[in-house]
């Protein structure tokens, strides 16, 4: 650690700017995804789309800096970056499509997520008990299997049945070739280029489609080059009763998550991780899900890429991911940058979205594999049970059309309705207590390994 404390006194501040620039482009990629797949999902505009990019981004940042203070009340204090939750993905499309619900309820129900999350944040550790390996694998298995159908839509062209031109031979050759490209550069490549692999992926293929005629500048010429941040942009936030259980279940999730990259980061940096530095750190977290509710965003979580990062660098000093938040803000008040996402045709997206969400996939599969005893009979009907029911609700949300609309929102998503089955079937199985209780600590120490490569 003096190393890094004398690596941190001296280092030039176009060394340190290049190091933070560097933890943006690894996240870059997994940060604009998400919006580019919610706004597409829910038809918003060019241009209400350029505000989702430009505002998650700045949100990005500030979150990240939030976490990265570390004061007596909130903040871990530890180089991690936030972004986005994968997790949220599905859920919030399902509320923003649901009838009665809409893009208000989305928001409405992350302030209420984040509020929760900041409140009960000294209770997390035993909420966190229900989340055992058997069930965060599964969850996150479940989440990779739901978002597959998503990837392949849009590798086509996008919806069937709206784009006349989907499966086309130069939307395959586009989204398959993409795909390529991510694969041989992870075969290939080592290093920093390895860890942006879908990003450079993105845009070559983008370059591709743009001799191709595929791409469109139109939201590049339509973007300004400054805006301001507008609190609620797309309305008053309304509060739902359904949706606020299901996005309090996902920041569930994404805690439990972070807390094994917490962990994680305690051993590179050499602290050691207590239960107030937890606690800060939850309601950290739980101020930017709030803070990105607000702001019409996304809930944010910690980003277990940029570990890999801060190992493979052997930079653990704070003041390199303070530059990278800055940057993220800057980024985020010009929406020309957030504009350029934008040009990323459709089928492109798809090919580099089947490894991301592959990725998700197999992450969860590890979990499984390294975390949970596979012989006990009991383990593989929880996981039989709850990925069959997450990916049978979504190749078939229509079985549970003549439920009233309240508890739609709830099983209408596979995700959702998955997770409440390994949590309730765990609960019958294997109870909380004794040696069939395992700790998040232990889940997520491992599986941010795996998670590395997820973006």
């Amino acid at each position: 650690m003096e190393r890094e404390r004398i690596f941190q006194k001296h280092r030039h501040p176009m060394k340190t700017l290049s190091l933070g620039l560097q933890h943006v482009l690894a996240m870059y990629a997994g940060a604009v995804i998400v919006p580019l797949i919610v706004g597409g999902a829910l038809h918003f505009t060019p241009q209400q789309l350029t505000y989702l990019i430009a505002i998650d981004l700045l949100a990005c940042g500030v979150a990240t800096l939030l976490q990265v203070w570390g004061n007596r009340w909130f903040g871990i204090g530890l180089p991690v970056m936030l972004g986005c939750a994968f997790q949220a993905v599905s859920p919030m499309i399902a509320i923003g499509l649901t009838d009665g619900a809409g893009v208000s309820a989305i928001y409405g129900a992350i302030i209420a997520s984040g509020l929760f999350v900041f409140l009960f944040a000294g209770l997390f550790g035993k909420l966190i008990a229900l989340f055992p390996p058997v069930v965060t694998g599964s969850v996150v298995t479940i989440i990779g299997v739901t978002l597959i159908p998503v990837a392949i839509s849009d590798l086509g062209g996008g919806s069937p049945g709206e784009n006349p031109d989907f499966g086309s031979p130069l939307n395959l050759a586009l989204g398959f070739g993409v795909l390529l490209f991510v694969i041989l550069m992870n075969r290939f490549a080592k290093g920093f280029p390895r860890s942006i692999s879908v990003l450079l992926g993105l845009i070559a293929g983008t370059l591709v489609a743009a001799l191709a005629g595929k791409v469109d500048l139109t939201p590049l010429r339509e973007a300004s080059w400054f805006h301001a941040v507008q609190p609620f942009y797309f309305g008053k936030p309304t509060f739902h009763a359904s949706a606020i259980l299901t996005m309090i279940l996902v920041a569930i999730v994404s805690v439990a998550e972070s807390t094994g990259v917490f962990m994680a980061l305690g051993k590179i940096v050499d602290k050691e991780i207590t239960d107030k530095d937890l606690t800060r750190g939850y309601r950290a977290e739980g101020l930017a899900i709030m803070l990105g509710g607000i702001f019409n965003s996304f809930p944010y979580t910690t980003y277990s890429q940029n570990v890999g990062l801060v190992q493979m660098s052997r930079v653990k000093t704070r003041d390199v991911i303070v530059v990278a938040g800055g940057l993220l803000i800057l980024i985020g008040f010009v929406p020309k940058i957030a504009a350029l996402t934008q040009l990323v045709p459709t089928s492109v997206l798809g090919g580099a979205m089947i490894a991301l969400f592959g990725l998700v996939l197999s992450s969860g599969i590890r979990m499984l594999g390294d975390q949970v005893d596979l012989n006990r009979h009991e383990n593989l009907l929880i996981i039989a049970c709850s990925v069959g029911m997450g990916l049978g609700v979504t190749v078939m949300p229509e079985l549970f059309d003549r439920l009233p609309a309240a508890l739609r929102i709830l099983v209408d998503n596979g995700i959702v309705a998955g997770s409440f089955t390994a949590i309730v079937m765990n609960l019958l199985f294997n109870g909380l207590g004794g040696k069939r209780k395992a700790s998040m600590t232990e889940v997520k120490s491992d599986s941010s390994e795996t998670a590395q490569a997820t973006v």
